[in-house]
């Protein structure tokens, strides 16, 4: 088994163990939010082979049919991917060079070198060439990071603009923006995988790619430092959220004994909150903090992109985009030349 198997089959065994039956929310919305967020956070890596519908929904305890819905609603978003003979698995989000487009690169300076041979071009000529080339072709991205509320998105981009090339600019929006943001203002759209669905939606003719997200330093060190025998509350802000926070903090405070998760507008809210010794609330919620009486504590639960995915995903798909931008405006160059002809 593979270091990303293993990685992924204790997460789906997090999950499974996260799910609720006795939870207002029905068991296929706990499931497919709890995957979108376990690929969204790295937990569910790229690649990673799913269970069967059939092995799924016996380990759940539900029908083959609610499963297979949630599979296919999960693939038509572009989350995962069926391969037939082989199962289905997490779909990787970004386009980064494999090894077959590393080796059809290679084969490709080889015949630029050949070129340059023909015309008296030496190597050292041929490499200043290049890099004259490409510093009078840069193109400066206009990158957009997707996010439900304004604080998180901010945070997200903080978390990003270090790792891009100069001169790209990264802006922010929330879902509630999403009527006034031009899709001609912005060359990829960035989001996390939990909002491809509504984001596709809007951005019909600009490209999508995912990014992950993993708890954030704060959460982790903050779960765990909480005591054995706090009475600890997760209030969830969305339903899908709710199985994936319960995981999260299972994984990252395993000692925690008591552990109820809540979501907003359900009934016993108010009551689960009061009896809480520690609450822990999605990022949005942070207006319970007002409720709280002196002696209970409180922390957001927040997440931050994962760099180690940024690096290897998110900024290989950047220039990907890069070079297709280019390579379009080349072309329209082309055309107008052969227009004046």
């Amino acid at each position: 088994m593979t270091d990303t198997q293993a990685q992924f089959d204790q997460a789906m065994d997090r999950i499974i163990e996260a799910i609720d039956r006795s939870s207002t929310v029905p068991v296929s919305v706990q499931l497919r939010g709890a995957l979108e967020f376990g690929i969204a956070s790295g937990d569910l890596p790229s690649g990673a082979r799913l269970p069967s519908v059939r092995a799924l929904a016996t380990r759940l305890g539900i029908s083959p049919v609610t499963v297979s819905t949630v599979y296919a609603a999960l693939q038509d978003v572009g989350n995962i991917e069926g391969r037939v003979g082989s199962g289905t698995f997490v779909k990787s989000i970004s386009l980064s060079a494999n090894a077959g487009r590393l080796r059809e690169l290679d084969a490709k300076i080889v015949e630029l070198v050949e070129l340059a041979r023909e015309c008296g071009v030496n190597p050292t000529e041929l490499a200043t060439r290049v890099s004259m080339m490409s510093r009078q072709t840069h193109v400066n991205m206009r990158l957009l990071i997707l996010g439900n509320f304004v604080e998180a998105t901010e945070a997200y981009a903080r978390a990003l603009r270090p790792h891009l090339a100069a001169g790209d600019l990264l802006s922010i929006g929330t879902m509630d923006d999403l009527a006034s943001i031009d899709p001609q203002q912005v060359d990829l759209v960035i989001s996390p995988r939990s909002l491809l669905e509504p984001a596709k939606a809007h951005f019909t003719d600009t490209p999508i790619t995912g990014v992950t997200l993993i708890p954030d330093e704060a959460t982790r060190v903050a779960l765990a430092s909480l005591a054995t025998d706090a009475r600890v509350v997760g209030y969830s802000y969305f339903d899908t959220f709710v199985t994936i926070m319960k995981a999260g903090i299972r994984r990252f405070g395993p000692h925690i004994t008591e552990l109820q998760i809540v979501v907003r507008g359900e009934a016993g809210v108010e009551a689960a909150i009061a009896a809480a010794d520690v609450l822990v609330y999605a990022t949005g919620a942070d207006y319970l903090i007002e409720t709280l009486r002196p002696d209970q504590h409180a922390f957001e639960y927040r997440h931050t992109p994962d760099i180690h995915a940024v690096r290897k995903e998110l900024l290989p798909t950047i220039e990907a985009y890069r070079t297709k931008i280019l390579k379009k405006r080349r072309g329209n160059v082309e055309n107008f030349r052969k227009q004046l002809v």
